[in-house]
């Protein structure tokens, strides 16, 4: 049986076991061929899967038999062109051109399976792929360019350019990808907002307004060194004259003894020359023998491995052969237990389906039930907040009273107070009587000396000044008057002395008398 060369694939399973009935049909009618040789380009990779292979098997040629699937898949890198608008830590806006070549990372094993898995059944140059790669670029740049100013990402290009590589390379790498080179281009103001523009402006007037500067001091020292210059070119000729005679003669005796040197060299040099080409010319006709021998052998050789070759070349087809009719065989009983395997697949997926829908509606059941506590709980928090509100409202109304009720009293004793003229002991003594505070005050000292039972001396000179005025009635109204007066104070001393006596223990000095004892 003839071996073919197009690549064909067999999937070792199948969608339903119709398909599995035509596939044997037409490897019976000769139609699709048992096994296939393929073989990849330089660039490409076979994925092969199915029959035989517990994954993914990755090869640049192999056997595809009866029951795999093989697939061809590019590893060259592709470029892709980004205008990334991303955003400083002080919201100032700017657009980051980049060119990335990505491709595949063929030198880890790992990596290239996860890229043939992921990446490979998609067009690489698809929109799908440009689009995961560009919203992983785009992503960690804007959150690198958020954590720094404008003035470190411009100052600092080459370092921002590295952590943004690093910080993508990482994403890529769950995907097998990897960065052969990126070129990030100036950055480009948003229309605007012209930081760049402005910044540029600034640095142009700078160098200008330096270079005038350095002109004027360039000129300055321009025209100090040129009189220097004078001076010492002066002071040099007349010492150089002397010692360039002296030098011209000293040149003249080495010359001489130069050349004569010069010409014994080159006859030693000739001689040296002649005896190498002599050696030289035997060496070369001991090579051609040499050469003339080995090409004669070689011939020899070339026709003793054809035949062997030959030999090889028809034992190899006659194993071929042997296998073609063996795997053939072996694919006859291999289609019907493909059969079988896909009913029992059948049957085991739609038990897997009918439990999976069972534990998504108890799923749907759960979360269900969570939405109406957390309902619940914001209800519970909305009538919390409100009472809360309600409290805070009536406390600041109530503020709000007070302040008025304040605001009143200050207009009601600024009025009182004019009134009575700015006098302030007036407007007092006003505000106490009408506020019945000294009613209060003598409530309080009633109480106070309630229950006490003090000790109250009354005196009284009324007896004796009748008896004053009625010794004799030979004074005068006038001077009788007073000695009455005089003689009731004189009576009320010795009562008073004992009052104090008895409720402070305090006696009177000896010039005002001595009072006796209660007990006399």
């Amino acid at each position: 049986m003839a071996i073919s060369s197009r690549c064909q694939v067999f999937p070792w399973r199948s969608s339903s076991s119709s398909s599995s009935f035509r596939r044997e049909q037409k490897q019976a009618e000769g139609i699709m061929p048992i096994i296939s040789f393929k073989v990849a380009n330089a660039s490409e990779y076979l994925a092969i899967t199915g029959w035989g292979i517990d994954d993914i098997r990755l090869a640049k040629k192999a056997w595809v038999f009866l029951g795999q699937s093989c697939a061809r898949f590019d590893v060259s890198p592709v470029n892709y062109t980004f205008q990334v608008e991303a955003m400083s830590s002080e919201k100032l806006p700017f657009i980051l051109p980049a060119v990335f070549t990505i491709g595949p990372r063929t030198d880890d094993v790992e990596s290239l399976v996860r890229y043939a898995r992921l990446i490979a059944p998609c067009d690489k140059n698809s929109a799908h792929v440009k689009d995961l790669v560009q919203g992983v670029i785009e992503g960690e740049t804007r959150v690198l360019a958020a954590s720094m100013t404008m003035e470190e990402i411009f100052r600092g290009t080459k370092t921002f350019k590295q952590e943004v590589f690093g910080k993508v390379q990482l994403e890529l790498n769950q995907f097998g990808l990897i960065i052969y080179n990126a070129n990030v281009k100036q950055l480009v103001d948003v229309k605007g907002h012209e930081y760049f523009s402005y910044l540029g402006q600034k640095t142009q007037q700078e160098a200008a307004n330096q270079a005038k500067v350095d002109v004027a001091e360039a000129r300055m020292k321009g025209e100090m060194g040129s009189k220097e210059r004078d001076g010492r070119t002066r002071q040099n000729a007349a010492k150089i004259d002397a010692e360039t005679k002296v030098y011209s003669k000293q040149r003249e005796g080495e010359g001489s003894k130069a050349e004569a040197k010069v010409q014994t060299d080159v006859m030693v040099y000739q001689a040296e020359r002649e005896a190498e080409v002599a050696a030289a010319n035997a060496q070369l006709a001991v090579k051609k023998a040499e050469w003339v021998r080995r090409a004669k052998v070689a011939d020899v050789e070339a026709a003793k491995a054809v035949a062997i070759r030959d030999a090889e070349l028809q034992l190899e087809v006659e194993k071929k052969n042997a296998f073609c009719q063996t795997e053939k065989l072996k694919a006859e009983l291999l289609s019907r237990a493909t059969v079988d395997y896909e009913i029992k697949v059948q049957e085991a997926n739609w038990e897997l389906y009918r439990k999976q829908k069972a534990a998504e509606a108890a799923l749907y059941e759960q979360e269900k039930q969570a939405e109406a506590q957390r309902a619940i709980a914001e209800a519970n928090f909305f009538t919390l907040q409100q009472q809360a509100d309600g409290a805070l409202y009536a406390k600041q109304k109530e503020a709000e009273g007070i302040l008025c009720l304040a605001e009143a009293q200050g207009a009601y004793l600024r009025t009182l107070l004019e009134s009575l003229g700015g006098n302030y002991a007036a407007m007092r003594d006003y505000l106490m009587i009408d506020g019945g505070t000294y009613k209060e005050m003598a409530r309080i000292n009633a109480e106070a000396v309630k229950g006490l039972n003090p000790k109250i001396s009354i005196w009284s000179n009324g007896g004796a000044g009748a008896e004053m005025a009625g010794d004799g009635g030979q004074s005068s109204g006038g001077v009788s008057s007073a000695m009455r007066d005089m003689a009731g104070v004189y009576r009320m001393l010795p009562p008073l002395l004992e009052t104090v006596q008895e409720q402070t223990g305090m006696l009177p000095p000896p010039w005002m008398g001595k009072l006796d004892s209660p007990a006399n």
